[in-house]
């Protein structure tokens, strides 16, 4: 039990930036166990995927009343992203702070990511919470059989040490209100393997570099850079070079690499079969998901779900918060932000992000590409059938959208940004 209560982190430490396990999975997987599905040739691959996955699975308290079925997940739904902090033993040379010191045992749940997919019409809400945040953890069990006692204040990346999985989606269920019936967690070795298995991400570095000598070793030029691997982990885990050097900065940063990462796997790797069910294995050999992510099946249902949402619907937000006054280290809940924000996924309203792009600084807006035409342009001559110009009013939309509060930061998936 004392080497437990020292699992938890400091606000200096570097986390596992894992999320991007999640987003290979729900995809990657998932489309591959729809190619195979109408490919007999590789029924055996679909299979075996199959079962690598559920071998590793974990048990929520939160039951799933949708019985799998071939076609689309029916109505709204949840899923909870857990990136592990924790050192592998072939990791160790590549984190020696971390992974050499008196908490080199420890696994905190360092990136925690909720995507909630609405329903008619679908959209996509990736909300990233603090790993400092300050939370009330409910009674949670460990694998050994420890029983944990409830806490009404900890820092949000202790819950993982306290009962894995379930306890990391028991405490952003009380947290959001939200019932949570997938999720699935990686660590850093998982985040490696995923991310060479796709072929690499391109980010953007911007002016003046990125370099982190002492923490990842990063010694990055300005401008576009294409990054997998080992690369991948160290510019999801930078932290000291971005923004203000905050864990909130990071989270701006990691965002653009998720935003790049939809608009790539859309963009072409979903349409190669080699590539998917390349990416579907690593994927299967690199998470541990939830019981009810554990099925093939249902994991094609919630791909057809989400698979036509277009990237101006798919949003990154993070949570809003406000420092801690007990411990600036820490921050705690904005409870009335955070409420619109949950009201405004209930009513399945459209998003306006009103604050910056990302939190503290972390990231800021590619420069655009230019498209328009010169202003000497001539107007477009209108076809000669072309209805004259009227003056009747369009109906509003019947879904207005809802301006979030200025310090919920975020971005869309169709907007490019670039490391500050």
């Amino acid at each position: 039990m004392t080497r437990r209560r020292k699992t938890v982190a400091q606000h200096a430490r570097l986390g596992s930036p894992s999320l991007v396990a999640q987003l290979l999975t729900l995809v990657g997987v998932i489309v591959a166990v729809v190619l195979v599905a109408g490919a007999g040739t590789i029924g055996y691959t679909a299979y075996s995927l199959a079962a690598s996955i559920e071998e590793n699975s974990v048990d929520l308290d939160t039951e799933v009343a949708q019985p799998p079925s071939v076609g689309a997940y029916e109505g709204p739904f949840d899923v909870l992203i857990v990136g592990t902090d924790e050192c592998e033993p072939d990791l160790i040379a590549m984190f020696p702070g971390r992974c050499t010191g008196p908490d080199a045992d420890g696994r905190l749940n360092d990136v925690n990511m909720l995507v909630h997919v609405s329903d008619a019409p679908r959209r996509v809400t990736v909300v990233s919470f603090p790993r400092d945040l300050q939370v009330a953890i409910p009674e949670c069990t460990d694998d050994d059989g420890v029983v944990h006692a409830s806490v009404s204040k900890q820092s949000l990346n202790a819950a993982y040490g306290k009962g894995g999985l379930n306890c990391v989606v028991n405490t952003v269920s009380a947290l959001s209100g939200l019932s949570i019936p997938f999720a699935a967690k990686a660590s850093f070795g998982n985040v490696i393997a995923i991310t060479d298995a796709i072929g690499g991400v391109e980010v953007c570095i911007g002016e003046g570099g990125l370099r982190d000598p002492k923490n990842t070793g990063i010694d990055w030029s300005a401008g576009p850079r294409t990054v997998q691997g080992a690369e991948a982990l160290q510019f999801l885990r930078v932290r000291s070079g971005v923004g203000d050097g905050s864990d909130l900065a990071r989270i701006g940063n990691q965002q653009q690499y998720l935003s790049s990462l939809s608009r790539k796997l859309t963009g072409g790797v979903l349409s190669d079969p080699a590539a998917v069910l390349r990416l579907a294995t690593a994927a299967s050999e690199n998470i541990t998901p939830s019981s009810s992510l554990a099925n093939p099946i249902r994991i094609m249902q919630l791909a057809l779900a989400a698979k036509d949402v277009p990237t101006s619907d798919i949003t990154f937000v993070q949570f809003p918060v406000f420092d801690d006054p007990s411990n600036t280290n820490h921050v705690i809940p904005d409870q009335q932000a955070a409420a619109e924000l949950w009201d405004a996924l209930a009513q399945n309203r459209p998003l306006e992000l009103t604050g910056q792009l990302g939190a503290n600084g972390g990231v800021v807006e590619a420069a655009p590409t230019e498209t328009t035409p010169p202003s000497d342009a001539p107007e477009p001559t209108p076809p000669s059938n072309a209805p004259e110009p009227t003056d009747a009013v369009t109906s509003a939309p019947s879904d207005e959208s809802v301006a979030l509060p200025g310090n919920v930061s975020g971005s869309k998936a169709d907007q490019a940004t670039c490391t500050a």
